[in-house]
Parts: structure tokens; sequence; C-alpha cells
């Protein structure tokens, strides 16, 4: 039998969501006037001046725990997990590689209060800082007597060595040597036909 023409043929697909245009763009337009407030508001403050970048004045400590046994607890504060602590950021770091990359980014020198720019040096400064280098590392002039001098004072320290390693040496089979004497009654040793445990050789 046919259907008739006007009754739906297929799937039923009327339970589809419609959408109110108008609706969504009044959303919209009020969420782009709470962001432009918004970012009115973030950019009222002056802004942030941070002085340059500063050498450490501090030994970076790396090796103080190398080595060393740590019980690990999960309720143990930050500064006494395993790893490097930094009080600054109050972060802990796994291992020194990425700690040395941590005290030299930029979280952590924004934390000291500190960009990442470097201050430009003038002449003057360069100037004083060879200067200040120069009068460091001033040896004497270098010849070939100190040179001989050293080779010498080498070869006497070496031929000390070796002597009081031998010395050393003969010590030790003098004490072996009296060791190995075991005591024994000359009654029980002379039945037995011997004297000694000794050899005849010296």
């Amino acid at each position: 039998m046919a259907q008739p023409n006007n009754a739906a043929v297929g799937v039923d697909n009327t339970f589809r969501r419609k959408f109110d245009r108008e609706e969504y763009l009044q959303r919209a337009r009020e969420r782009e006037e709470n962001e432009k407030e918004r970012a009115k508001v973030k950019s009222k403050g002056p802004p942030v001046q941070r002085k340059p970048l500063k050498h450490r004045d501090y030994e970076v400590d790396l090796e103080s725990r190398l080595g060393k046994t740590q019980v690990v607890t999960p309720v143990a504060p930050l500064s006494q997990q395993a790893g490097y602590f930094c009080s600054v950021c109050e972060c802990v770091v796994k291992d020194s590689a990425n700690y040395l990359d941590h005290i030299n980014g930029k979280k952590h020198q924004r934390a000291l209060g500190m960009s990442m720019r470097v201050e430009r040096a003038s002449l003057e400064q360069v100037q004083q800082r060879f200067e200040v280098l120069k009068k460091r590392k001033t040896p004497g002039p270098f010849s070939e007597q100190d040179l001989d001098e050293r080779i010498l004072k080498q070869q006497q320290e070496e031929e000390e060595r070796k002597r009081q390693r031998r010395e050393r040496k003969k010590e030790k089979k003098k004490e072996k040597a009296t060791e190995e004497e075991i005591e024994m009654d000359p009654d029980v040793a002379a039945m037995m036909g011997f004297g000694g445990f000794r050899s005849s050789k010296k």
C-alpha cells in the first residue's frame, strides 16, 4: 500500500537544537565589554620598574649533599625533601642542572626583583675591571730556569717516595718473618729431628 505524500519518510530529526542568534550576540558583546573593563583595571597602575641583572654575591652550594642518603617522606616540608630547595620561589628541583637553570631563569630573577636585562657598562667601568684583573694575576716572568727547578724538585720528590716504599716493603717482610717463626719447645723439636721451621738460607 502506498503512503500519502505528506507523511515523513526516513529519520525524524526534529529534536535538533535551535540556536537563538540574537541571544548569543548579546552574550558575546557583554563578554567583550567585561574584558575591556578588566584590561583597563590592569593597565591603570604604573609599569613595574625592575633592577637590571647583577652577579651573585654568594656561592651556589651544589655539593654539600652529594653522596649522602636521605629518607624521603611525603609529609616532610618542601625544604627537607629530596632535591634542591629554592627558598625564594618555594619549590624543589630534583637535580643540580635544573637547579642552576631555575636560579638563572626569568621566574626566579623576577621574584628577586630583577629584569633579565643587563646594565650597559661604560668605558671607564670596563677599563677599571681590566686593571683589577691584571693586578690579580701578575706572576713573575717565567723562565727556563724556573722550569728546570720545578722538574728537579719533582724528580727528588719521586725518588723520596720510591725510597719510602722500599723501606715499607722491607719492614713488612721483617714483620712477616717474625710472625712465621713459631716458638717451639727445643726438646720437642730435637725429638722430631729438626731445630726449627727456618730454612738454612738467609
